[in-house]
């Protein structure tokens, strides 16, 4: 379970909130605190609308947000697409990378290479990390999410990247598509992944499929999300990024009771 953290200015969900590092820092021990086994912290937006910002606002916004949760004993993801981001946060000990653009570029593969932490690797059609509100048809979405990964996977192995370094995220909402459906298609063939052999790692709280579907505004997408989280924990996801730890980390145990009743 991973609580997401943005300190950002146009995030979607709480753009603004946490810029000041002792409010991000606060944040960041809630979420720890709420059951997350490891806080996400992204400090550029992927916002369709969002702002690009330099490698050293990045790291300036990011480096005390993590030197005061790791003083706490808070494991980290950084989610960055940035080979000088992620360099500078390895070497202040984050236990994981997240890069929504696929880890396409190769000044990023390298330093990944050369490091010891593990690599959310999601899908994305394009090498830029903003998502984008377009149509994609929804009927040939996991044949391209499949072909994705194997291109990528079978790179990143002949780059010498080990295998079991290497998380895999079929992406959500407009990351898919403009539309619902993409996303739904994904979440109810996700289990399909596992040929992949590598964990799953699914980001879909709050997001705007999900608002489509129900007719709700971010702020009220709480239930929305936990129904598909718990449908993505029972396909097989093993990593599932957040901004409600606690209601998921309930709901999953209440599951594990009932499977191991009787």
């Amino acid at each position: 379970m991973v609580g997401i953290l943005n300190v950002t200015t146009d995030s979607f969900s709480d753009g603004n909130r946490y810029l000041d590092p002792h409010a991000a820092i606060a944040k960041g021990l809630s979420l720890a605190a709420q059951g997350a086994d490891m806080v996400d912290i992204g400090a550029e937006s992927s916002n369709p609308d969002g702002e690009r910002i330099p490698a050293a606002e990045e790291i300036r916004r990011l480096t005390p947000v993590i030197e005061g949760l790791k003083e706490k004993g808070v494991r980290i993801s950084v989610d960055t697409y940035k080979p000088e981001v992620m360099a500078h946060v390895i070497s202040l000990g984050v236990d994981m990378i997240n890069d929504i653009t696929g880890l396409r570029d190769p000044a990023s593969v390298e330093v990944i290479r050369k490091s010891s932490v593990p690599v959310v690797v999601m899908f994305a059609r394009n090498q830029g990390p903003h998502a984008e509100r377009t149509y994609r048809d929804h009927l040939t979405v996991m044949d391209e999410v499949e072909r994705f990964f194997s291109e990528r996977l079978r790179a990143l192995h002949e780059c010498g990247i080990p295998d079991d370094r290497i998380l895999i995220d079929p992406g959500m909402g407009l990351f898919l598509g403009g539309t619902p459906e993409p996303s739904l298609v994904v979440l109810r063939r996700l289990a399909e992944l596992k040929r992949f052999g590598r964990e799953i790692y699914l980001s879909a709280s709050r997001k705007s499929f999900i608002g489509r579907v129900l007719d709700r505004p971010v702020h009220e997408r709480g239930i929305g999300t936990l129904a598909v989280e718990l449908w993505a924990y029972l396909q097989g996801a093993t990593y599932i990024r957040t901004h409600e730890p606690q209601p998921l980390r309930d709901a999953v145990r209440m599951i594990q009771a009932i499977e191991r009743a009787g």
